[in-house]
């Protein structure tokens, strides 16, 4: 989804009854402060990890009220702790409050997930293997999810089912096996005239043996393999095809896996299992 449709739509989430049996609005702040009273804020951090979501920030705030005032103190990927303040805003009390917890709401997120993408880039440091996220996001808010891997210094997998083959387990399973499968994918690409990657998911070393058989595809998925499977995966693959690893792959094992030399590491638990980040939005009197 657009980043400025999900903007809109978060916005109204918060003063339009959907029932509409309720006049739309932040009646806690008109009540308090009408239209007219100007206020000033900061955003601080109460919190150690990366930070993320500044630019979306600035997006939220110009969405809401195009004559806020927004100073940048911190930067998308910086490291940050207790005590950093990320950005100061000025203007309309009524607007600041508005979009006071849309901005904490995503940047905590954001920064919680490239927190920990980068923790899984640290890990192997060293190795020549690059982390990739999932298609494991909150529906509706991939775009935003993805955007923070990157500043995590991680890579975006697909981004759906349109901009890659993926051939799971059950794709090969109702298609009565690996070659038919692969096949199938092929004629369809060429048949439609459609252009983009193949990859195939294995569960095992002779399912791997299959696809090597075979060849038409551009990246070899190693499901569930134990790390001593990959190193063998990788060395009868022999540089032929692209290598993902993949499926319960932890903090603690990754770097055993990435040094069996696979292209890439797929982790889910980048975007779908992430503690936010602590940030707070304070009004300076």
């Amino acid at each position: 989804m657009n980043i400025d449709t999900i903007i809109k739509e978060a916005l109204d989430e918060d003063i339009i009854d959907p029932t509409g049996k309720i006049a739309s609005g932040d009646h806690s702040s008109l009540s308090i402060f009408g239209d007219s009273k100007i206020g000033f804020a900061r955003l601080l951090v109460k919190d150690t990890g990366v930070l993320a979501g500044v630019e979306l920030a600035k997006k939220i705030f110009d969405a809401v009220d195009s004559s806020l005032e927004v100073k940048i103190l911190l930067n998308d990927g910086d490291n940050i702790k207790p005590g950093d303040i990320v950005l100061t805003v000025s203007g309309n009390i009524c607007s600041l409050l508005r979009a006071e917890r849309l901005v904490l709401n995503f940047m905590q997120r954001m920064s919680g997930i490239a927190t920990t993408t980068a923790k899984y880039v640290d890990a192997v440091k060293g190795t020549s293997c690059k982390i990739l996220d999932t298609r494991k996001t909150t529906p509706n808010l991939r775009e935003i999810e993805k955007w923070s891997v990157r500043i995590g210094g991680g890579y975006n997998h697909r981004f759906g089912l349109y901009d890659m083959i993926m051939l799971k387990d059950n794709h090969v399973d109702f298609a009565g096996g690996i070659a038919n499968a692969i096949i199938n994918a092929n004629d369809y690409l060429i048949k439609n005239r459609i252009n983009i990657d193949i990859e195939v998911e294995t569960r095992n070393l002779n399912e791997v043996k299959q696809v090597l058989s075979i060849g038409l595809v551009k990246r070899i998925m190693l499901d569930n393999f134990k790390p001593e499977d990959v190193k063998i995966a990788v060395e009868l693959i022999n540089n032929r095809f692209e290598t993902e690893a993949s499926g319960g792959i932890t903090l603690e094992t990754i770097k055993n896996y990435a040094e069996t030399g696979v292209d890439y590491i797929s982790v889910g638990a980048l975007t779908h299992s992430v503690k936010s980040l602590d940030l707070s939005f304070k009004a300076t009197i």
